[in-house]
């Protein structure tokens, strides 16, 4: 009735030890890790480990200081001396096959948190939630409620009540009531703009801000509710939805991490968003010289004008579109275009667009217009290469127009601008010997003909001189706003929105904005080298099982280059075949102190 299984056997009898020794000749030194073991007739022996690096290339490391550069190789084999042997350590563990496990026993723990615990840990959030708690009267942990939320809305995104109950399957479940969720939420929101200012400053430490760019969206966010109140207003809808919205502003520096939000009623222009948000990060932030940059919907005359102040400048979007008729004229001509770093002009239309570096060159024109006091320049660009992938999606939406009008369904255009409906015209015909109009349909090729013109070509105005290939650059990385809503969105399910009261509808965003903080910072720390879903759903999978006669954990995830990349990352590992409960609560203790507390120890 009894199983006695061997979680991991050392077959050396006793304890290695690993040191340092240096190898090779006078200029080719190597640092290795060495390791003593006995020999199977017990005579002492040691062999390579690991090896540490080139002498000089780890000398130039530690700027020629050989004493300091051995004292950190001591130090790393300590470490492995230490880890080796918690491997090999002999685990037992005896299960029966009759026994019932406990009631109600928590066995399922996620561990993808600790790695999110260590970042808030760097953010300093201990000192953020000291602060608030010594400006209010409340006895509840806010700190801990906090980033409880932020590890829920990251690893498992629902209501708050869902969020509290996946609290309990983390290593320190919570020690609050739900009841303290919402009372702090409302806190949360009242100190929201002192919270964004010192994550700002505190995310310093973590990864340097760029701030030479500064790039500015909006989007909103619906209630499954029918009538308004507060901000949750009717207005127009990014998904379409006939239900109250409210909207949300972020501000992002230029490597794509999140700066400011705020919230903003629901039917609220979302050019008159920027100033107040904007107006902040110069009082709070500190930072007052940098380019703004966003689409055409927030570049209203008065931004652009109020972004041209100080030492502040600015790339936004135009609509070909919407300007006025000979201005679009001269911007779709085809003449005097240039090639980026060529003064000679190009006729478009002598291009040769089956050359593959024609297709792959984006080509340019400058028109200097004056806005009021305003001197501002039009960079109108036209690219084969974006004609193409134009022409492409719109074959395949005429396809399907097509198809519509082939079918006997009701032919009735949808609001998506992308609809294919709009390719498609009602003509109403009376047959001879009928009374009544009958209604048929058909292409609308002038509609085609109408979009066909804009094939290839974009605009941005600017206020800046010089090089325009760095003028579109800054433009084209206005990709990573648009894929930060779409985090928010999807990965975080930040709607519907499940609190109704306007203060907490703000703290509930606020949780969403710093959990895109944590993950870009996460992605930094990976370099970039891994996609939004493959770091969130692997650490959602990182999870262990309790092994309560055992007195540990043993991992219940697949191990993957991304989990091995966030162990060396964040300097511990929960990938052992078998983790005793003491160890894991050194690693807890270790993910709740910053690197600052670390160097004062």
């Amino acid at each position: 009735l009894y199983l006695s299984v061997i979680v991991c056997y050392n077959k050396e009898k006793e304890a290695c030890i690993m040191y340092v020794n240096i190898t090779g000749s006078k200029n080719n030194k190597d640092v290795y890790i060495y390791q003593s073991f006995r020999k199977a007739n017990g005579k002492p022996s040691s062999r390579i480990y690991k090896k540490l690096g080139k002498y000089n290339e780890l000398l130039q490391k530690f700027s020629g200081n050989e004493e300091k550069m051995m004292e950190w190789a001591r130090a790393e084999a300590a470490k492995e001396t230490t880890l080796y042997n918690q491997r090999k350590e002999q685990i037992s563990v005896t299960f029966s096959q009759v026994a019932r496990i406990p009631l109600e026993e928590e066995r399922l723990f996620n561990v993808g948190y600790l790695f999110l615990q260590q970042l808030c840990s760097e953010l300093r959030f201990d000192n953020i939630c000291r602060n608030i708690r010594n400006r209010h009267r409340f006895t509840y942990d806010i700190h801990a409620i906090l980033t409880d939320l932020l590890y829920a809305r990251i690893l498992a995104p629902s209501s708050k009540m869902s969020s509290y109950s996946f609290c309990h399957s983390l290593l320190e479940p919570p020690k609050y009531s739900l009841q303290n969720v919402y009372r702090a939420l409302s806190v949360m929101a009242e100190e929201s703009d002192y919270i964004q200012e010192e994550l700002y400053r505190n995310s310093n430490f973590v990864h340097h801000r760029n701030t030479k760019i500064l790039y500015y969206d909006c989007t909103n966010y619906y209630f499954e509710i029918e009538e308004e109140s507060g901000m949750k207003r009717y207005g127009k809808s990014k998904e379409h939805r006939p239900n109250p919205i409210v909207t949300m502003g972020l501000f992002m520096d230029a490597d794509g991490i999140p700066m400011a939000f705020d919230i903003f009623p629901g039917n609220q222009n979302e050019q008159t968003t920027l100033k107040p948000l904007e107006s902040k990060i110069l009082r709070d932030f500190g930072c007052s010289e940098f380019i703004f940059c966003s689409d055409a919907g927030l570049g209203s005359a008065g931004n652009r004008r109020f972004n041209s102040l100080g030492d502040r400048a600015y790339v936004i979007t135009h609509s070909l579109k919407r300007m006025k008729k000979e201005d679009r004229e001269i911007a779709l001509n085809p003449a005097q275009f240039r090639k980026p770093g060529c003064s000679r002009f190009i006729d478009l239309r002598t291009l040769d667009e089956t050359d593959e570096e024609v297709f792959n060159t984006v080509y340019y024109k400058e028109i200097p217009v004056v806005t009021g006091s305003m001197d501002e320049t039009i960079i109108v660009t036209y690219s084969p290469k974006y004609k193409a992938y134009q022409r492409k999606l719109r074959a395949r939406q005429i396809e399907r127009a097509q198809k519509i009008i082939a079918s006997s369904d009701r032919k009735r255009k949808g609001k998506n601008q992308n609809d294919p409906m709009r390719f498609v015209k009602k003509i109403a015909v009376t047959s001879e010997g009928e009374a009544a109009e009958k209604s048929i349909y058909d292409l609308d090729m002038e509609q085609i003909r109408k979009e066909e013109m804009y094939d290839g070509f974009y605009a941005v105005i600017t206020n800046l001189e010089g090089d325009v290939s760095e003028i579109l650059k800054i433009n084209r990385q206005r990709w990573e706003i648009e894929e930060s809503f779409r985090i928010i969105k999807t990965e975080f399910e930040a709607h519907p929105v499940y609190v109704r009261r306007d203060d907490r509808i703000k703290a509930h965003f606020m949780t969403c904005y710093i959990s895109l903080l944590i993950y870009r910072l996460l992605e930094k720390k990976l370099e970039d080298n891994y996609t939004s879903h493959q770091i969130i759903e692997t650490l959602r999978s990182m999870q262990l099982t309790l092994l309560s006669t055992a007195n540990g954990y043993i991992p219940s995830y697949q191990r993957t280059e991304l989990t091995d990349a966030l162990h060396k990352t964040f300097g511990f590992r929960t990938d052992y075949e078998f983790i005793t409960k003491s160890s894991m609560r050194t690693i807890i203790k270790e993910t709740k102190q910053s690197k600052q507390e670390e160097k004062k120890i």
